[in-house]
């Protein structure tokens, strides 16, 4: 039976005494019924509360719903009117909003509801026109406080009852999913309880269950964490407190999850104090917090959500408040291992993938304090599993991730107890309440202060305590304006260059309709060709002679993608730092990159490269491998990796054995940068000027291809940059087939290679032939015999028959007329461009590996050898363009959807980068072969 408390209830009776004197006895309260869904089957008082108001001469009348969980008979026996009609009543109580027609909202009424309209909630905002419209009187049940500011009347204590039965059925579904029947399975949802008490058996009788070791050992002990101390809370624990129970300290938490029993579960109340630190004293001081929430950092997802279980999170989130589980940190504590690292297991036991199984999130506030909950669920669909690789919800139980529950009406699934616990908040209020009357002046109102200041609109306007709100919509209103009129869209993007690697790339970006794209190139037709395969706007705009125009496009958009030649990349950034926007590109960072970075950081942006093969996917796999060793007590002895691109086999029927599908200025360039690299514990430096042809190497991964490597660049940068200072070989090279570097050393013995200006090829000088060019370069008359010419050049080769047949077949004993370029090197790329070129029918490969060894404290070693084939379609991509045009799409996809939140210069160097990226390639069909060898040392 329900009953008063005592104080409040003599408190009552004497607002009812005032309240007889000044308007008598014959006082109307009216309950309407709730339409918002079919699942809410709550009113705002009970039979009981009825019976009482009518007892002391209230008339209440209860308009008819037969989905209501009480019945008309049991409102008719407690004396309540059952009918349509409620425009007798001056006041009208329910629990949710009210649709906006008149015969449900009536002007010059009281009503009393949770309206969702006091953030300035865009759809509940015609609700509030409505209300100001009519005269109508408002009381937000969510606004009564007390002079602490604590909610006197809510729901509360029955959302966290009601969220933790629910999510211990969903544990039991989860775990059973991932192969473990356990004793959670007899737990069914709340709603198929009449009663909390029973609901609390079937929890009893699970803890029973456990209590005698049912639980398989192979899922560690089970930690339940609740956030925060509120009603929420409580209400969770005290449903929790049925299982055979211990409560520890947030600090006591590694050691429970190492030595912890399963016959029992444990419980952490994580409240402010154990997670808020901040920015800058590293102390928690809750006045400062609750002024300035954004001077705080939480550090939940590093001290707290590692060791959890299951998280029932209720706490208020604000969005100037430090989440606590933000999208990058969902990829580290949702990734998936091979084994239990808190745990020893029998052989063949299945284990879980990580810890965390489960997030009850009755906050119900997307994107908010568990950042990737991004959609209420709902008591017909209670769970999605969340995907933190592919940062996708699905409707499932089976799969990676972890199940979330988030219901935003959590208690309509036990509505006659919590309508019970909800009115016997709400009576010791009601009759203050019943003395509204919205015709009069809001300040004549004699109430007391808690229902005085839940008021929000009275008289035609906002209450003093609520005119705020029209500030809120003025600013979101602006907001909107700004975002149309000078803000780019969400998922607006710019991409500068039409190359080959833009078509994919722009394809996997628009695979949703979410992404606007426009494709800037100084080539009309590229624009034009990619533009009528996908939706995307084309703009012809030259970097160089319209850089105001690009700039403004830059402007105009979220993010751009630079896929033009690296040494516009600076110029690039620099636009992208004036106009506030992030920038994704594909290739190497440079000194002056990394300076211009610096500014990024501070101004908040990204600035992403290497994010294509090589660098890209190379960084993927190595750091894949390598901190996978490291998580194993391993160090890294020796660091090989190679990696080409290269025409498919078949293909490579020339004496350079490659061809190029674009400028093959920058691959022959390539061939004369310096070098050095790492070899048994030696550093190894190659000068410039073309030696590196000269250090290439037989390899044998793939003896069927006939490759040979040479080194890339520095390789020493990566002993830091992939932290692996103990290995004794670092070597990063580039993979051509066999007799590459012997016909390119040609050309660089013939001086064709050469970058320095020539003044044959000056473009404003007079015509000359390739023959004639040769004879310059060689030191021969211009009008010497061409079988002499050649004889001189094949002594000058050093009477290499592969050298000269790459001089030959590029014709430059003819006399066809030089495009001139300047200087050599851009001269005879023309050429080559022409000449070395992919036919139609023609395909390319990307061969890509690693060659890994490493040792552990056990005396044991590993050899990793990590090798990626991929082929292009001749109908289709090409493998170079599918291997640089996806990762970076994916990338810059990640950042459009926050799920990289780093600033300044990004590297997929990170596990929550990489991760997801290989497994989104995977999808696309470009994934590495690991094969590992164990032996003792």
């Amino acid at each position: 039976m329900w009953r008063f408390p005592k104080l409040p209830y003599a408190h009552s009776r004497r607002l009812l005494s005032s309240f007889v004197d000044n308007h008598g006895t014959n006082q109307v309260l009216a309950m309407r019924r709730e339409t918002i869904n079919l699942w809410e089957r709550r009113a705002p008082l009970s039979p009981n509360h009825v019976r009482k108001l009518v007892k002391d001469g209230v008339k209440v009348i209860v308009q008819p719903s037969n989905r209501r969980a009480f019945t008309h008979n049991e409102y008719l026996q407690a004396g309540a009117i059952i009918q349509e009609d409620l425009s007798e009543a001056p006041v009208i109580i329910g629990v949710k909003p009210v649709p906006l027609d008149f015969q449900s909202l009536m002007p010059d009424k009281t009503y009393a509801f949770f309206s969702h309209t006091i953030k300035a909630q865009e759809e509940n905002m015609p609700l509030l026109d409505t209300l100001l419209e009519r005269n109508i009187r408002l009381l937000d049940y969510e606004k009564m406080v007390d002079g602490h500011g604590k909610r006197t009347v809510a729901f509360g204590k029955y959302a966290g009852i009601v969220g933790m039965i629910n999510i211990l059925n969903g544990v039991g579904i989860r775990l059973l999913a991932l192969g473990h029947h356990t004793p959670f399975m007899h737990i069914g949802p709340a709603h198929n309880y009449r009663s909390v008490e029973m609901a609390k058996q079937a929890v009893r009788d699970t803890g029973y269950e456990i209590s005698l070791g049912n639980m398989p050992k192979s899922l560690g002990p089970m930690v339940f964490v609740f956030t925060g101390s509120g009603n929420v809370s409580q209400g969770s624990q005290d449903i929790f407190r049925d299982l055979p129970f211990e409560m520890v300290e947030v600090d006591h938490l590694p050691e429970i999850v190492k030595h912890g029993s399963t016959s029992k579960v444990y419980g952490c109340v994580c409240s402010r104090v154990d997670h808020l630190r901040h920015r800058e004293t590293g102390k928690f001081d809750p006045e400062d917090y609750g002024q300035h929430p954004e001077r705080y950092i939480s550090l939940f997802s590093k001290k707290v959500a590692p060791y959890a279980s299951v998280i029932i999170n209720g706490i208020y989130w604000g969005p100037s408040s430090p989440r606590l589980i933000s999208i990058p940190d969902a990829k580290v504590l949702l990734r998936e291992q091979d084994h239990s690292p808190w745990l020893e297991t029998a052989p063949g036991c299945p284990t879980l993938p990580h810890r965390m199984l489960a997030i009850c999130d009755i906050s119900c506030d997307p994107g908010g304090s568990i950042e990737f909950m991004k959609e209420i669920t709902t008591i017909d669909k209670p769970f999605c599993l969340y995907d933190a690789e592919q940062n996708m919800s699905y409707d499932q139980f089976s799969g990676p991730g972890v199940i979330i529950c988030a219901v935003d009406n959590m208690p309509a699934q036990m509505p006659r107890e919590s309508t019970e616990f909800f009115g016997s908040l709400l009576m010791p209020y009601i009759y203050d309440i019943m003395s509204s009357n919205a015709k009069q002046s809001f300040n004549d109102w004699n109430a007391s202060p808690v229902v005085k200041n839940a008021v929000i609109t009275s008289n035609g306007s906002l209450t003093p305590n609520f005119e705020y709100i029209t500030g809120l919509r003025q600013a979101k209103r602006q907001k909107q304006q700004r975002t149309s009129s000078k803000e780019p869209a969400k998922n607006r993007v710019l991409v500068l260059g039409a190359g080959h690697v833009s078509a994919p790339m722009i394809e996997y970006l628009t695979r949703d309709g979410g992404v606007e794209i426009t494709l800037a190139s100084n080539v009309r037709a590229d624009v034009e060709s990619i533009a009528t395969k996908f939706n995307c706007h084309p703009v012809f705009a030259d970097l160089h002679t319209q850089p105001d125009e690009v700039e403004k496009l830059i402007k105009d958009h979220t993010l751009t993608i630079s896929l033009l030649p690296y040494a516009n990349h600076a110029r690039v950034l620099s636009m992208c730092l004036r106009a506030k926007r992030h920038l994704v590109t594909a290739s190497y960072v440079t000194p002056e990159l990394r300076e211009l970075c610096n500014e990024a950081k501070e101004l908040g942006l990204i600035v992403s490269m290497e994010n294509g093969l090589d660098p890209g996917i190379d960084h993927m796999l190595a750091m894949e491998a390598i901190e996978s060793i490291k998580e194993h007590g391993g160090t890294v002895d020796s660091f090989l990796s190679y990696c080409g691109g290269l025409p498919a086999p078949e293909h490579s029927d020339n004496p350079l054995r490659y061809k190029f599908s674009w400028s093959p200025e920058g691959a022959l360039l390539s061939t004369l940068n310096a070098a050095r690299y790492l070899k048994a514990g030696k550093i190894v430096e190659i000068p410039k000027g073309g030696h590196l042809m000269l250090a290439a190497q037989d390899i044998e991964f793939f003896p069927g291809f006939n490759l040979e490597g040479y080194p890339n660049r520095d390789s020493l940068h990566y002993k830091d940059l992939y932290g692996i200072q103990s290995a004794k070989n670092i070597l990063r090279g580039t993979l051509r087939y066999a007799g590459y570097s012997n016909s390119a050393w040609g050309l660089i013995q013939l001086g064709l290679l050469s970058d320095a200006p020539h003044p044959s090829l000056h473009p404003d000088g007079p015509e000359v032939t390739w023959r004639q060019l040769l004879c310059f370069l060689v030191g021969k008359p211009q009008d010497i015999f061409v079988g002499t010419l050649k004889d001189a050049v094949f002594n000058r080769l050093g009477k290499d028959r592969e050298k000269f047949e790459c001089v030959d077949a590029l014709g430059l004993f003819e006399d066809d007329v030089v495009k001139k370029r300047t200087t050599p090197l851009a001269t005879i790329s023309t050429l080559l461009s022409e000449k070395f070129k992919y036919k139609p029918h023609e395909t390319d490969v990307v061969i890509m590996v690693l060659d890994i060894s490493s040792r552990f404290p056990n005396n044991t070693a590993e050899n990793h050898k990590i090798s990626m084939v991929k082929y292009g379609d001749p109908n289709g991509y090409s493998a170079m363009a599918l291997t640089v045009g996806y990762p970076t799409a994916i990338v810059t996809k990640m950042i459009l959807e926050e799920e990289i939140q780093d600033k300044g210069l990004v590297l997929p160097l990170s596990m929550n980068i990489y991760r997801p990226v290989l497994k989104r390639l995977k999808a696309e069909g470009i994934s590495a072969v690991v094969k590992t060898t164990e032996y003792d040392i």
